[in-house]
């Protein structure tokens, strides 16, 4: 009986195979904000707190995209001195990661 009050809901998991029945990717990729959440709270200052939220976006950006964050983010710093301003999606992850090694 729990199951068929619950099917009008589920029909569309069960008629799309590619829709997920959990969030568990998203909360994979909050796992690390989470278990940090207590030494984030006292980020010193409000510019620190959203430093902060800059640098996760970044590093989260560069993960999703298959991205060592690191390396972008250096050859990012090693581009972006004498980069045109209206060029900004060329320093993007995704760009990044279409470019040959």
């Amino acid at each position: 009986r729990y199951a068929l009050t619950r099917l009008p809901k589920a029909r569309a998991y069960l008629d799309n195979g590619s829709l997920e029945l959990d969030n568990n990717c998203a909360e994979r990729a909050m796992k690390p904000v989470a278990l940090g959440r207590k030494n984030y709270l006292f980020m010193g200052s409000e510019g620190g707190g959203k430093a902060a939220a800059i640098a996760y976006t970044l590093i989260e950006t560069a993960k999703l995209n298959s991205v060592d964050p690191q390396a972008w983010l250096s050859w990012v710093l090693a581009q972006i001195a004498d980069h045109k301003i209206t060029r900004l999606n060329d320093l993007m992850p995704w760009c990044y990661a279409a470019k040959p090694a």
